[in-house]
């Protein structure tokens, strides 16, 4: 029987839009049998939503992948200092350094620069050789080598070690000896006090021979430099007993005494006014006015001027001793030049000293200040002008040194209120004047030509010129 011919024709005693009706049934009911079949034998057919699909499969891929990547072992890829193009597959240790060249769109891989000591440790840890020296280390040498040192094997030296070592060693010494000089050493420490005191023991002992005596005093005079070592010498008698050896019939031992003793007094009132007290003005200007040697007057005058500066109370029993009249015998005694300069020195420093402490005590609106009414005390300049000091000071201009110059134009400006009379009265003085005014011209133009705007002479040059225009 031929099923389209069924269909085309009706079946026998079934009204015509009855079969109609069973006619789009059945049609209805074929296509979708082939539409499933279809759909079975090519996916691609399939009634599904295109983007589940897509999402699947990729999911699908990627799973592919991880289980192909885990079931095979990767290749390891050794980078070096260089960069090395990557392939597909291939594995970097952890810590190389990765950039993707932008030329190629390959990947690079080269090793940091810290990490080449952690890649030899690593290779070691593998029993590989390092890459400090691939020829001559393993791992196991070095095992080696560390078990020997451990048992307390020793390289020898080579002998060129040896003898560095030795000639090393000549220039030091053994630590056994330098504890023993040490110790040696904190046994005989002493402090300035017991130093000074031994030193004043030494001086004033009977048996102690004249070159003891001298070496004794040379020493302390470095340690009475310092203010109070010279205030402890105090404490034990040791100043007097130095001030004592001023009359000694020694000519070394005053000179070294009063050498002393002008340390001691520098800048020091506790001290100089013990001096005072024990007599050592008296003992200055008798060694003073007196036949002694140079040397020992020297330093005399040190140990005096050490004691009258900054002291007015010093200079007022000076002024009432005769001072002024033994500096004027000692200034004009034959060779002593050195002597005279210093004298003069002396002189100006306490009119200068006196002059100041009375425009401070102006300054200061003090009406009483006892420093003061000790200066007020001290009749220098009027002493100066009666023992003759105006004339004397005026001929110690013409000393040949530029120095000594410099200090009596000092002393003439200081004295000329006082001697102004006196100078006038002296033609000798202004034709030296004139002498030295065309000398230091000379030295000054040669300064002005060296390019020294304020030179020595210059300085010298001034000084010349006031005292001219103030006796003109």
């Amino acid at each position: 029987m031929n099923l389209g011919k069924s269909l085309t024709v009706p079946p026998q005693g079934l009204p015509p839009s009855r079969m109609a009706l069973l006619g789009m049934l059945l049609g209805l009911l074929m296509a979708s049998c082939f539409t499933f079949c279809l759909s079975h034998q090519n996916p691609e057919f399939a009634l599904t939503s295109p983007e589940k699909s897509s999402t699947k499969e990729a999911e699908r891929k990627e799973t592919t992948a991880e289980e192909e990547l885990d079931s095979e072992v990767l290749e390891v890829f050794h980078p070096t200092h260089e960069w090395q193009a990557l392939r597909p597959g291939q594995a970097v240790p952890v810590g190389s350094h990765v950039r993707l060249n932008l030329q190629t769109g390959a990947r690079e891989v080269k090793l940091q620069e810290e990490d080449k000591f952690q890649s030899n440790l690593k290779a070691l840890k593998k029993g590989k050789r390092l890459d400090i020296n691939a020829n001559t280390y393993t791992s196991q040498d070095l095992k080696s080598a560390l078990a020997k040192f451990k048992e307390g094997t020793e390289v020898e030296s080579s002998k060129e070690d040896k003898a560095r070592q030795a000639k090393i060693k000549q220039f030091f010494r053994p630590i056994e000896e330098l504890k023993k000089d040490f110790e040696e050493l904190n046994v005989v420490i002493e402090t300035d006090m017991q130093i000074m005191v031994r030193l004043i023991n030494k001086f004033n002992s009977s048996s102690s021979s004249l070159e003891e005596k001298i070496a004794a005093l040379f020493d302390l005079e470095y340690y009475v430099h310092q203010m109070d070592n010279a205030q402890d010498l105090l404490s034990f008698g040791g100043l007097q007993v130095v001030i004592n050896g001023l009359n000694s019939t020694e000519p070394l031992v005053k000179e070294y005494a009063a050498f002393v003793l002008g340390a001691a007094f520098s800048s020091n009132p506790k001290v100089q006014v013990e001096a005072i007290e024990g007599g050592a003005l008296q003992k200055l200007l008798v060694i003073l006015a007196t036949e002694q040697p140079l040397t020992a007057k020297k330093k005399v005058l040190f140990a005096l001027c050490s004691l009258l500066r900054h002291f007015p109370y010093a200079q007022q029993q000076f002024l009432k001793l005769g001072g002024l009249q033994v500096l004027r015998t000692l200034v004009q005694a034959k060779g002593t030049e050195v002597l005279a300069v210093r004298v003069v020195t002396l002189l100006y420093d306490l009119v200068t000293e006196k002059m100041f402490a009375e425009e401070e005590a102006e300054l200061t609106q003090e009406t009483s200040p006892e420093k003061l009414q000790q200066y007020r005390q001290v009749h220098l300049l009027p002493g100066l002008r009666e023992q003759g000091w105006c004339e004397i000071t005026a001929h110690l201009l013409a000393l040949p040194e530029h120095d000594a110059r410099e200090k009596v134009l000092q002393t003439l400006g200081a004295l000329l209120a006082t001697c102004r009379d006196r100078y006038h009265q002296d033609p000798q003085l202004s034709r030296t004047l004139v002498s030295l005014q065309a000398e230091y011209q000379a030295l000054a133009t040669l300064e002005l030509q060296d390019g020294e705007d304020e030179g020595y002479f210059r300085e010298l040059l001034g000084s010349i010129n006031s005292l001219l225009k103030e006796l003109r």
